[in-house]
């Protein structure tokens, strides 16, 4: 195989769950190639740098092999390779992320009537000043 379009090879390594997520990516401007949107039927070929962006994520990956095929995991992991460095960048991410959520504390239960009574007259001052 020497070409694959690039929606139907996003699903194959298992980016995507269907092809019409992959396509929607493609199309929102979540997967760009040396820095520049792509199509959704623009033909790969291995060896091509991709930047797929996936919630939080962004990934940097190199296409080692082509497939139209669904496969399992092993099958689809070994169709690409992630850069170093975006293993680091989203590492660290991930890291700032679990930092800025650890420090807020959700409360654990309704305020009572006594603290209702307080938050409600603490926002008549506000709106009156």
């Amino acid at each position: 195989m020497e070409k694959v379009r690039i929606d139907k090879w996003l699903w194959a390594a298992r980016f995507f769950k269907t092809r019409a997520l992959a396509k929607a990516a493609i199309e929102g401007g979540k997967v760009h190639i040396a820095g520049q949107r792509v199509k959704v039927s623009k033909e790969l070929k291995t060896g091509i740098e991709l930047t797929i962006r996936q919630g939080w994520d962004e990934k940097q990956i190199q296409v080692d092999a082509l497939s139209d095929k669904r496969k399992g995991a092993p099958e689809a992991s070994a169709l690409y390779t992630e850069t170093e460095q975006s293993i680091l960048n989203r590492e660290q991410r991930a890291a700032e992320r679990k930092a800025a959520n650890s420090s807020h504390y959700p409360s654990d239960q309704r305020p009572n009537k006594k603290q209702r009574r307080q938050i409600h007259r603490f926002q008549r001052e506000q709106k009156l000043d």
